[in-house]
């Protein structure tokens, strides 16, 4: 399994030169199965422009599984040049609400707001509301639990190829379901059903500590949470993710050097940083495939 970093910020971009090196793009992580362009999108915000890029010139075909609704998770949507090649196929997938997925959607992306509904996209794109469980997307097993996050309902997805495994829980607020003793929130199941030996953690990092008090309101993570959920976990590696669009990168660098003692390795998300994941033999075994979304 493939997986590279597209977007990494939270909330807004963030361009300018003390954030080139992590990058300014907004949530979007690309997964592709060993030596093939990839299939399956976690997230589409600004960073999803950067996927074309890895598909040769080829349209896409594949899945976008979103974790929320909020604007930085989906507004790369209508510049994914990717998905309007002849042939594409974009089936966008989202924690499911009251309405047709395109009605919701189209409550922002119209005009006046914006020039274009979902329905304009084109013919080769498909919008549906998946529910907690499991599922087997573009070939991968994916369990799916809903986590907190304040503003609407958000899941985190654990994503295997039968012998690697991913943990994607951005946007994720654990303390409103309770502080914990750290009043940073609770390791609570879902998360640490999803987190579970998973070779990566890709963690909501939006916060640290000293901040969390005066910012808890937003509904994000601390990194020192982060780092517990992957100890707590036993996770191979942690990414931080989701970086305060206003954290430079010398004050992420900072952030990471104080995580050194962990004990698992820990690192903050890039842009473009790619994993080739390893074998992992205790993984899940891939469900079998019934349509292109299916559940098990």
């Amino acid at each position: 399994m493939r997986v590279r970093l597209c977007g990494v910020r939270g909330s807004t971009p963030a361009p300018g030169p003390a954030y080139d090196r992590y990058g300014g793009h907004t949530s979007c992580v690309a997964v592709a199965a060993d030596g093939a362009a990839p299939t399956l999108l976690l997230d589409a915000g600004t960073g999803l422009r950067e996927v074309p890029a890895l598909l040769g010139g080829q349209p896409f075909a594949g899945t976008i599984l979103l974790t929320h609704l909020h604007w930085d998770h989906w507004q790369g949507l209508p510049f994914f040049g990717a998905g309007f090649l002849p042939g594409a196929r974009v089936d966008v997938r989202g924690p499911a609400q009251p309405g047709d997925p395109v009605e919701v959607l189209s409550g922002i992306m119209r005009p006046p707001y914006f020039p274009i509904t979902p329905e304009q996209l084109g013919d080769g794109w498909t919008f549906d509301w998946i529910e907690p469980g499991r599922l087997c997307v573009e070939g991968f097993d994916v369990l799916v639990r809903e986590i907190p996050h304040k503003g609407g309902r958000t899941i985190g997805y654990r994503i295997t190829d039968g012998r690697s495994t991913l943990a994607y829980v951005t946007d994720h607020g654990p303390s409103a379901w309770s502080p914990g003793e750290q009043g940073d929130g609770v390791l609570h199941d879902a998360a640490l059903e999803l987190a579970d030996g998973a070779d990566v953690l890709v963690h909501d990092a939006q916060h640290v500590a000293a901040e969390f008090p005066r910012l808890a309101f937003l509904g994000h993570s601390t990194v020192e949470y982060a780092v517990r959920l992957a100890e707590s976990a036993g996770v191979g590696r942690l990414v931080l993710f989701h970086h305060d669009p206003t954290r430079t990168d010398d004050q992420i660098d900072d952030i990471v050097a104080g995580q050194r003692g962990a004990a698992v390795p820990v690192e903050a998300g890039r842009q473009g940083r790619v994993f080739d994941l390893p074998a992992a033999p205790s993984a899940a075994p891939v469900a079998p495939a019934i349509g292109d979304v299916a559940a098990l």
